[in-house]
């Protein structure tokens, strides 16, 4: 039986070729590398400042470079980057054969948070500047993002108060013991080490309600910061992030984002104030989901100049009469 065989490892070519000619000129790597090599990145925040003693550092455009390639190709881990560079064709042939390490990478997207998220403006002028913007339909959704934070990390003003009252009634118990022991060395260092243990996590706890109480935050999240506890589905909460998004309708085009820790109803006004200063123009209407119905944010919209459509929610619950749900109102101005 015939069956179709590779070429032999160890045979040299006949012409020798280049790495250029293994990517397709039609390849997205080739647009990713002329869209950075365009960008003057000093005027995104991106840092220059490296001090010239021992190994040089990695360019920013070719981290950039990277990231990008890895947001369109769905990797998001650094050491999946650092491993692709070594095995992956075209990463060899965008960063030129370079090979960062997991911990370069990390660092640059830890330490380039806003400068990165002015690339993303700069591919909607991009975009718009190719008329992939119609500028005349945007609709705004959101979604959750579980966060690397658990829920025993997370903490606010009733939890940390339960953490102090259970501290408290243990310090109580073990000074009791203390003051009833009577001469053995060992069991009283037990106890004092305990009661050490316990007024240090209690006065961590004392510094998260000072927080709290001084910076008007509501969460602390101690491993991702910026991370909430919210409900995420079916009455099941998980410790996340919201992310709004917007998206033009012409060609489905992601025009705007951003990481909030509120819920949808107050988050329309905001975004359609961002929407209006990327189109330049108020001339759009915008499309949200039954999240997005609040008065308030309606009247923004309004003042804003912005023609909203958004789904009214279902009556959670009746009026005795029917006649008298809050669907069949109607506002009279006189």
């Amino acid at each position: 039986m015939k069956f179709i065989n590779g070429t032999n490892r160890n045979q040299l070519p006949l012409f020798a070729s280049s790495i250029d000619d293994s990517i397709g000129k039609d390849n997205e790597i080739r647009l990713i590398d002329l869209f950075v090599d365009s960008l003057k990145l000093t005027d995104f925040g991106f840092a220059y400042d490296f001090v010239e003693n021992g190994r040089p550092a990695y360019h920013p455009s070719d981290l950039l470079k990277l990231f990008i390639y890895g947001y369109l190709n769905r990797m998001r881990s650094s050491r999946t980057l650092e491993k692709e560079c070594n095995r992956n064709i075209e990463l060899m042939w965008l960063l030129k054969g370079l090979v960062p390490d997991h911990n370069t990478i990390a660092n640059f997207r830890k330490n380039n948070p806003k400068a990165i998220a002015r690339v993303f403006r700069a591919t909607v002028k991009l975009a718009s500047h190719f008329e992939l913007i119609g500028g005349s339909l945007v609709a705004g959704d959101s979604t959750k993002l579980r966060a690397q934070n658990s829920k025993k990390n997370n903490f606010n003003s009733n939890k940390i108060e339960r953490h102090i009252a259970y501290i408290d009634a243990r310090l109580q118990e073990y000074n009791a013991a203390l003051a009833k022991e009577d001469g053995d060395v060992l069991e009283k260092q037990i106890i004092e080490k305990k009661i050490k243990k316990h007024t240090i996590q209690k006065q961590k706890y004392i510094g998260y309600q000072n927080t709290i109480d001084t910076t008007g935050v509501t969460q602390i999240s101690t491993s991702d910061p910026d991370s909430r506890q919210i409900m995420t589905r079916n009455n099941i909460s998980e410790v996340a992030y919201t992310v709004q998004t917007t998206v033009d309708a012409l060609h489905n085009i992601p025009i705007d984002f951003k990481v909030t820790n509120e819920n949808d109803s107050k988050a329309m006004g905001g975004m359609l104030r961002r929407s209006k200063t990327i189109l330049g123009h108020n001339n759009f209407t915008a499309i949200y989901d039954k999240g997005y119905h609040t008065g308030s944010e309606f009247d923004y919209a309004n003042r804003l100049g912005i023609d909203v459509l958004v789904a009214i929610p279902g009556v959670s619950a009746h009026a005795p009469d029917l006649a008298f749900d809050v669907e069949h109102f109607k506002y009279n101005i006189t």
